[in-house]
């Protein structure tokens, strides 16, 4: 299940990769399997052939030995098929398709000639010899019959298998492979989302200390001047020239002080000749 899955981006890799390699297998079994119906159609059109040769083939051996018995009698016919001395040989070779193995069997000895067949020519007659050959064809047909059928059924078998395979790809484990990528890409795009969110009320809080920081700064400057963070900036402008305006005041008093002290030591600069003892102690 998506819940299973831990959402990182190593996981969120994995998954990818084996969505890529399920992706490029479902590709490769769906070639084989579309290529092995159709070497299983024309194994089928084959064992189709085979299977109908096979049945005439089997009623006229078995209406040539009918024949035979009837004319020359059970006794001669056993005897005939009893004379026999060599059987006929069968050797099994395998042969690829599609991955498939399936068995190829060649056959030596089956037809024979009447020399062969070990019974003499004056204790047999033609009906015998007409359901020999019939016996020997049917015989190859059978093995035939026996090659096709079996690489029908192993054919069979192997599509089976691989359908079953490609359902399961492509409706159990690449369908998996998808919401878990889907569930994950989703819960890493909420935490970049948290992420960014986060860092935007990391700078916002930021902004906001460094703003407070500079007003204390600011407010503590005119507190150091005698006024407090809650007056207004008219009345700090005021105050400013009410400050200015004393020190303008205090100035001008020290120079008409500094004057008058003058006036006192040096009264002929000022157009007087004595100085009385009321302006020395004036002076004083």
């Amino acid at each position: 299940m998506a819940e299973d899955v831990k959402p990182t981006r190593k996981n969120l890799m994995a998954i990818e990769d084996r969505i890529e390699l399920s992706e490029r297998g479902h590709d490769t079994l769906e070639q084989k399997r579309d290529g092995l119906i159709m070497e299983f159609m024309d194994i089928l059109d084959q064992a189709q052939d085979v299977r109908e040769d096979l049945n005439a083939n089997y009623d006229v051996a078995q209406r040539k030995l009918n024949m035979a018995r009837a004319m020359e009698g059970d006794v001669a016919v056993r005897g005939a098929a009893a004379a026999l001395k060599e059987h006929p040989e069968i050797t099994t070779q395998s042969k690829n398709i599609m991955g498939v193995v399936v068995p190829q069997i060649e056959s030596s000895k089956v037809r024979k000639s009447l020399d062969e067949r070990g019974y003499g020519l004056l204790g047999s007659s033609a009906r015998i010899d007409e359901a020999a050959d019939a016996y020997e064809e049917l015989l190859e047909t059978i093995i035939l019959a026996a090659e096709v059928e079996t690489a029908m059924k192993k054919m069979l078998k192997e599509i089976e298998t691989t359908k079953r395979r490609v359902n399961a790809l492509e409706f159990k484990l690449l369908p998996d492979l998808y919401e878990n990528q889907e569930y994950i890409e989703q819960k890493l795009e909420e935490q970049e989302r948290e992420e960014i969110f986060r860092m935007k009320k990391i700078k916002a809080k930021k902004e906001e200390a460094e703003k407070a920081e500079r007003e204390a700064d600011h407010e503590g400057r005119y507190i150091g001047l005698g006024h407090t963070g809650h007056q207004r900036p008219e009345d700090l402008r005021q105050h400013r020239v009410g400050a200015l305006r004393g020190v303008m005041i205090v100035q001008r008093c020290r120079i008409a002080l500094r004057a008058f002290c003058g006036f006192l030591v040096h009264p002929r600069k000022h157009g007087r000749d004595v100085v009385t003892p009321r302006h020395r102690r004036l002076r004083l």
